[in-house]
């Protein structure tokens, strides 16, 4: 498929920073912080029957499996660690995800689940907040709402490269309360555990996948269209959303099969679809065996039992160095890669909003390169873009940036994120409504542990999770100004959820993208744009090669 533009396809190794952001995705945040709700005792036994007058008057549901007693929480009502899958555990460890089981009495949904198991080597705050029994949901609704009520349903998909992050990072009691909306956080397998194209694991299960992170997410949303009305949800409009690893595995949704249906707007945020690509079967199951060979699982026949036999760590500590590259396509869950699925008009065709920060590089530049001179900022450009070496020295000079770092950030954001953010907007855009933004917040907070002393990390990658969510991995509060505008972001997101367009009375009109006009979140002045492609200079790079798929 030709990139919007007729924009070279073929490849050329790029520089040695755009080499390592996977593993950066993988590693920059922690998965848990102080604060957090998760725990590491597994939550598929917390079913239990209370008759103290405290758990009376706590909100309970019914869904398929039993009754669910919640809690309220500020101007909202939660319900956590609600399994939407069976423990994936022991023979149930890399096959499909099967139904919950039920529950007698009333279950407690008052704790966060743990998280799976991560195969980052920074992992969580707290180590022992994980579980290959991590398959559950955060449910967050407006305190009052009632079944009947149809209320929108915003399903989110937490990054990290496949390989870390939790849903119990990414609370929902704000946006439900402010939006009337019913917010649905879930967890997904990672790592191999989440991703093995073995065809000895793959015909197991009636999709010939192994992957089984990508079969979560649409049992999630299975698990969504039957129970959510129990919370006032609306079943026939459900938003599925993601940031990162999250935004591919939305565009992986939007290209499977299986999940047609199962949603009805879509948000991709920093994760465009021409950008992360998906391995063929071929490339997926070589790297499969190499791993099951490191695990020390070589023979064939036996695969199967020994992987499932593996300690999870040394699952972990074979992929240290070998990571996952997530979803496989060619399989019978995800045919054709997703950039190509949506190229050919056939996907699961929704509303989109889509978009990314100003400088999503900048989070990777400094923990790669936190001190790169101007001498090695020059040689990596020369060595990296051959020919076109000296070309992107003159756009991209350190003079006109201030530092090597910010330059090699802006050279990074520009060929990756920003414009391949625009040119899958452009394949969505011919096809069905589509909503671009540019986050754009001068002074934001970063990721919690991430920040290196005397760099500019602002509008870096993840920068707008504090925005949208009640967000547990940020280094600081947001200021009263920042807060302001996240008001006004949680109001589009949900006016989007509500009825497929952002329009909210009083702030600024969002049209759509056919025109390349995008949407500037800035707290001192929200604003459309149509300098966007200039700005990071996509017509340079639709001339360039394509940049490594993250």
């Amino acid at each position: 498929m030709k990139r919007p533009g007729n924009r070279p396809t073929s490849t050329r190794p790029l520089l040695g920073t755009a080499l390592t952001l996977v593993a950066l995705l993988a590693s920059a945040v922690p998965a848990a912080a102080s604060g957090s709700e998760s725990t590491s005792t597994s939550a598929s036994a917390s079913a239990s029957a209370s008759a103290s007058a405290g758990t009376l008057q706590r909100p309970v549901v019914t869904v398929a499996q039993g009754r669910l007693r919640g809690k309220a929480h500020d101007g909202a009502e939660e319900f956590l660690g609600v399994p939407y899958a069976a423990p994936p555990v022991g023979e149930a460890r890399l096959r499909a995800p099967r139904e919950p089981l039920r529950w007698g009495g009333v279950r407690e949904a008052d704790r966060q689940a743990p998280a799976c198991v991560q195969f980052s080597p920074f992992g969580l705050a707290d180590p022992s907040a994980v579980s290959e029994d991590c398959l559950y949901l955060d449910v967050y609704r407006p305190k009052g709402a009632r079944t009947g009520a149809r209320l929108p349903v915003i399903l989110w998909i937490h990054g990290g490269a496949y390989t870390m992050g939790t849903g119990t990072q990414f609370g929902g009691r704000t946006m439900a309360d402010l939006t009337n909306s019913v917010v649905v956080s879930i967890n997904y397998r990672l790592g191999q555990l989440g991703y093995l194209a073995l065809p000895e694991l793959a015909r197991e299960n009636a999709r010939r996948t192994g992957s089984f992170g990508l079969l979560d997410q649409v049992e999630a949303l299975r698990w969504t269209r039957q129970n959510i009305a129990a919370f006032g949800g609306n079943p026939g409009n459900v938003t599925v959303s993601g940031q990162s690893a999250g935004s591919a595995s939305v565009c992986g949704l939007l290209a499977a099969p299986s999940a047609s249906g199962l949603f009805h707007r879509a948000v991709l945020q920093s994760g465009p679809c021409t950008l992360i690509g998906t391995p063929d079967s071929a490339r997926a199951e070589s790297q499969a065996r190499e791993f099951a060979g490191r695990v020390g699982c070589t023979d064939a026949a036996t695969f199967a039992a020994c992987l499932r036999a593996a300690p999870a760590a040394a699952l972990v500590e074979a992929a240290r160095t070998l990571p996952t590259s997530g979803p496989a396509s060619g399989d019978g869950l995800l045919p054709v890669a997703p950039a190509a699925a949506i190229g050919s008009g056939k996907w699961n065709k929704v509303p989109v909003v889509i978009g990314s920060t100003r400088s999503e590089s900048r989070l990777f530049v400094a923990l790669s390169q936190p001190r790169l001179t101007e001498e090695e900022y020059e040689a990596q450009i020369l060595a990296g873009y051959g020919a076109a070496g000296p070309e992107v020295l003159a756009r991209y000079p350190v003079s006109a940036y201030g530092s090597p770092y910010l330059a090699l950030s802006a050279v990074m954001t520009d060929s990756s994120f920003a414009c391949h953010t625009a040119w899958t907007a452009q394949l969505f855009a011919s096809q069905v409504p589509t909503y671009a933004y540019e986050f754009d917040d001068p002074d934001s907070p970063t990721l919690a542990g991430t920040q290196v002393p005397g760099l500019d990390m602002s509008n870096a990658h993840s920068a707008e999770l504090a925005y949208l969510h009640d967000f547990t991995a940020g280094d600081r509060p947001l200021t009263q100004v920042q807060a302001a505008l996240a008001t006004r972001m949680k109001r589009y997101w949900g006016a989007f959820a509500r009825f497929g367009s952002p329009v909210v009375p009083g702030q600024t009109a969002w049209p759509t993208t056919g025109s390349g006009t995008v949407l500037s979140l800035n707290p001192e002045a929200t604003r459309t744009s149509s300098s966007f492609a200039t700005d990071h200079q996509c017509g340079f790079w639709r001339t360039q090669p394509t940049s490594p798929p993250l």
